[in-house]
């Protein structure tokens, strides 16, 4: 068997269609990013992100093309006004690339985890490789630069211990126990996210040209600042340190670099993936009010989902997948 002319399944190719959209999203935010980046060092790693994706896009519209499916319209320059006043600060920028770096690393290893065909295996394994790269640099200059937010720290005890009571599981009050590491995992990186989705609300909603987009971006501006507090709280109540907010890396500038379409679907991207960054933390909680936080802020995000998929649609902004084929409808046509 030929692995290469294996037919490719429709969940590959809704990993392709998905990395293809969210990947000419992000590549015109980087763009705009690395005309405005005064840093030399910044601008280099930007730089890197251009390129990088500029080799991927030619793979992936191979693929998808080689299946006899239409390359998505994505978003292109038609997307990105250029000439616009700065809308971020260099530091912001590098934060940016960071995060938007882990979403990419999760979205390869995903799509690896569902490819079968040789060719497509190696394709994301390159990304990821990729995506490593990129990882290890906007750390290593996050660090450099005395920026980089690191996780509390946790200190070892006297000896190794083992769990002997029912209390270990209630969060409420007063009676719970302190925070587990593997807890803080997901709330320190569910709390950094927000932190970026609200500090992109904030930016969007000065720049936003239709009144519903702007509604749109205040409105879920409000939602991720709940979710900053539910999560600092967490961490607060156990004297733990608290991620600084980047709204101030936002300047006063009202010119829109970007289409509304991207920026309505950058903000829809980033509460669909927090989803399943919420549902691991619930499923990694043993403490009674971490759960019901969780289930808390999913239910916001669910909300704010659902008003941007009214505005997406009435907009005609939101691409159809590929959908498998209707069967009782060809049956109808005979």
């Amino acid at each position: 068997m030929n692995k290469e002319k294996l037919k490719l399944t429709s969940s590959e190719i809704g990993s392709l269609w998905g990395q293809y959209m969210n990947g000419t999203m992000t590549d015109i935010i980087n763009r705009y990013m690395l005309s405005i980046i005064e840093d030399k060092a910044i601008k280099a790693i930007f730089q890197d992100a251009i390129k990088t994706f500029a080799k991927q896009k030619k793979q992936l519209v191979f693929f998808i093309e080689n299946e006899g499916f239409p390359v998505p319209i994505g978003f292109n320059e038609s997307d990105h006004n250029k000439g616009t006043k700065r809308l971020f600060s260099d530091i912001f920028c590098l934060n940016y690339l960071h995060i938007m770096t882990i979403h990419g690393l999760v979205g390869h290893t995903t799509s690896l985890g569902i490819a079968v065909r040789e060719d497509l295996r190696y394709f994301y394994d390159s990304c990821d490789t990729d995506g490593k790269r990129m990882y290890h640099q906007t750390i290593d200059l996050l660090l450099e630069k005395g920026d980089f937010q690191r996780d509390p720290y946790c200190y070892p005890g006297e000896s190794l211990e083992f769990i002997t009571t029912k209390d270990f599981t209630d969060g409420f009050f007063g009676k719970g126990r302190r925070l587990a590491s593997t807890e803080i995992i997901s709330i320190s990186l569910n709390l950094k996210k927000s932190i970026l989705a609200k500090t992109l609300c904030v930016a969007f909603s000065q720049v936003a040209q239709s009144k519903d987009v702007r509604k749109f971006m205040v409105d879920s501006q409000k939602v991720a600042e709940a979710n900053i507090k539910s999560f600092s709280k967490i961490l607060d109540d156990d004297n733990l340190s608290v991620p600084k907010s980047w709204e101030t890396e936002v300047t006063t500038s009202t010119e829109s670099p970007f289409s509304d379409k991207l920026l309505m679907y950058h903000i829809g991207f980033l509460s669909q993936v927090a989803q399943g960054y919420y549902g691991k933390g619930l499923a990694s909680a043993m403490r009674t009010d971490l759960l019901t936080t969780y289930e808390r802020v999913i239910l916001r995000n669910l909300r704010v989902t659902k008003k941007w998929y009214n505005i997406m649609i009435q907009n005609k902004w939101l691409e159809q997948q590929p959908l498998v084929p209707n069967r009782q409808e060809l049956a109808r046509e005979k």
